[in-house]
C-alpha cells in the first residue's frame, strides 16, 4: 500500500487574524531558528575569552562546543519522539525554553565543569527543534513550495549568527563574556510568540486521532519505526550526509572567530563584522538554493553545494590578506546552507507518522556525530595551524556529497510500504 510522503495537503487556512496558519509557522519557524543560532554562536564569540580568563588549552575549549553536540544528539531522538506522540507546537515551545534558559545560566557559571555542564544541557535543547520546524513546514506548506520555506525559515540561522556577533562586537570589549551569555534569554520571545499565535499541525492532529482510533501498538510513534526495512537505508545514509556536512560545518564555525584574532591578528571588535558577512553570504546561500532545491530536486541542490564548500573552505583557511578574507568569508558561506534543503528533502523521505522523527534523527545525530569536530579541531592547531585544521574540513564536505548520491530523488520516487 502507499503510505504518506511529503505530499499531505498541508493546512493553510486563516486563523482568527486573518494571518494563514503556514504563515504563522513560518514566522515561529524563523524566529525559533534564529534564536537557536544566536544561543549556539555566543559560546564561539565568546570562546578567546574564556580561554585567557579559565586558562585553559584550545583542546579544553573544543569541549565546551563538543559537549553542546552530544546534548543536541541525544535531542534528536527525544526530541523526535516527542513531537510525533505530543505535537510539533509543544515540543517547539519546550525545545527553546530549554536552551534559552540554560544559556542565560551559563552566564553565572562558577568554573569550566559548569559551563560543560549548562552547554550540555543547553544543547537538549538547540538540537531538538530542527526537525520539529522540517515537519511543521512539510504539514502547512503545499509541496512545491515546501523547499522555499524551509529554506527560509533556515535561513534564520546565519542571521542569530550574525546578530550573536553584532552582540558581541559591542558587548564582550565592555561587559565580558558573562552577560553575552545572559542575552541568551531572549528565545524566550519565540515561545510567547508560538504559545499565543501558532495553532497545533492539523495534519499531525488528524494522524494522532487515527492511530488512536485505530489503538494497539501503533496508536504511538517508536523510535524503532525509523530503523523499518522500508526506509533504514534513508535513515543510515541520510544520517551519515548530514553528519560529514556538520562534522565540516562546526570545525570550521567553532573556530573561525579564533582563527581570525589568533592567526590572523585581528582586534576582537572588528572580527565580529568579518562573522557578520560570513553570515550574509549564508543567509543568500539559503535563498539560492531553497530556490535551486524546488527547480532542480533537494538531491541535485545538496551536491551542488556540498561541491561549492569542498572547494571553497581550503581557499578561505589559507588566505593571509585581511581584505581577501573579508569577501572570501561570504561567498564561502554560500555554501553552507545545506541545512535548508535537508529541511524539505529528508521530511519527504519519511511517511507522515515518523516525519519529525525520521527527519530529526538524520540531522541531529548527525550533530552529534559532529560533536567532537571542535575538540579534534583544537588538537590540529595545538600541533600545526587552526588554518589546517579548518581546511581539511572541506574533505568532510566532500563525503557529504557523496552520501547524498546514494539517496533517491525525491520527485521521482513514490514511498511504498
Amino acid at each position: 500500500m502507499t503510505i504518506e510522503t511529503g505530499t499531505v495537503a498541508p493546512a493553510t487556512s486563516a486563523t482568527s487574524s486573518g494571518l494563514p496558519v503556514k504563515w504563522r509557522v513560518l514566522i515561529s519557524g524563523f524566529m525559533s531558528y534564529a534564536f537557536d543560532a544566536l544561543d549556539f554562536m555566543i559560546l564561539a564569540m565568546s570562546l578567546p575569552l574564556i580561554i585567557k580568563e579559565l586558562d585553559i588549552t584550545m583542546a579544553d575549549a573544543g569541549l565546551l562546543g563538543t559537549a553542546t553536540l552530544l546534548g543536541v544528539g541525544i535531542s534528536s531522538v527525544a526530541m523526535g519522539w516527542f513531537a510525533d506522540n505530543y505535537g510539533r507546537k509543544t515540543a517547539l515551545m519546550v525545545g527553546i525554553a530549554i536552551f534559552g534558559l540554560f544559556t542565560a545560566a551559563i552566564g553565572l557559571a562558577q568554573g569550566y565543569y559548569s559551563i560543560m555542564v549548562l552547554r550540555f544541557i543547553a544543547g537538549l535543547g538547540l538540537g531538538g527543534i530542527w526537525g520539529v520546524i522540517a515537519a511543521y513546514i512539510s504539514e502547512t506548506w503545499p509541496s512545491h513550495q515546501s523547499g522555499r520555506a524551509a529554506s527560509f525559515v533556515f535561513s534564520s540561522w546565519p542571521i542569530g549568527f550574525g546578530s550573536a556577533a553584532l552582540l558581541a562586537g559591542f558587548i564582550l570589549p565592555r561587559y565580558g563574556w558573562r552577560v553575552l551569555f545572559f542575552c541568551g534569554a531572549v528565545a524566550l520571545v519565540a515561545v510567547a510568540y508560538t504559545y499565543f499565535f501558532v495553532p497545533e499541525s492539523e495534519t499531525w492532529k488528524k494522524a494522532k486521532a487515527e492511530r488512536e482510533a485505530g489503538g494497539g501498538a501503533r496508536a504511538s510513534v517508536g523510535i524503532g519505526e525509523i530503523f523499518a526495512p522500508e526506509v533504514l537505508r534513508y535513515t543510515i545514509v541520510g544520517t551519515l550526509s548530514a553528519s560529514f556536512a556538520l562534522i565540516a560545518y562546526w570545525g570550521v564555525n567553532t573556530w573561525v572567530p579564533t582563527f581570525l584574532v589568533k592567526e590572523r591578528g585581528m582586534a576582537i571588535g572588528d572580527m565580529s563584522m568579518f562573522i557578520v558577512m560570513l553570515n550574509v553570504g549564508m543567509f543568500l546561500g539559503y535563498q539560492l538554493f531553497g530556490f535551486l532545491a524546488d527547480k532542480i530536486g533537494g538531491k541535485n541542490a545538496l551536491i551542488l553545494n556540498f561541491i561549492g564548500a569542498t572547494v571553497m573552505v581550503p581557499i578561505y583557511a589559507f588566505a593571509e590578506s585581511t581584505k581577501l578574507l573579508f569577501w572570501l568569508g561570504p561567498v564561502m558561506a554560500l555554501f553552507f546552507s545545506y541545512a535548508g534543503i535537508f529541511g524539505s528533502y529528508f521530511a519527504k523521505l519519511y511517511p507522515l507518522r515518523i516525519r519529525s522523527l525520521g527527519s530529526g534523527f538524520c540531522f541531529d545525530v548527525g550533530r552529534g556525530i559532529s560533536a567532537f569536530a571542535p575538540f579534534l579541531l583544537g588538537q590540529i592547531a595545538a600541533h600545526y595551524s587552526l588554518a589546517v585544521g579548518i581546511s581539511l574540513c572541506g574533505a568532510s564536505f566532500a563525503l557529504a556529497g557523496l552520501m547524498v548520491l546514494l539517496l533517491p530523488d525525491t520527485r521521482k520516487r513514490a514511498v511504498e510500504a
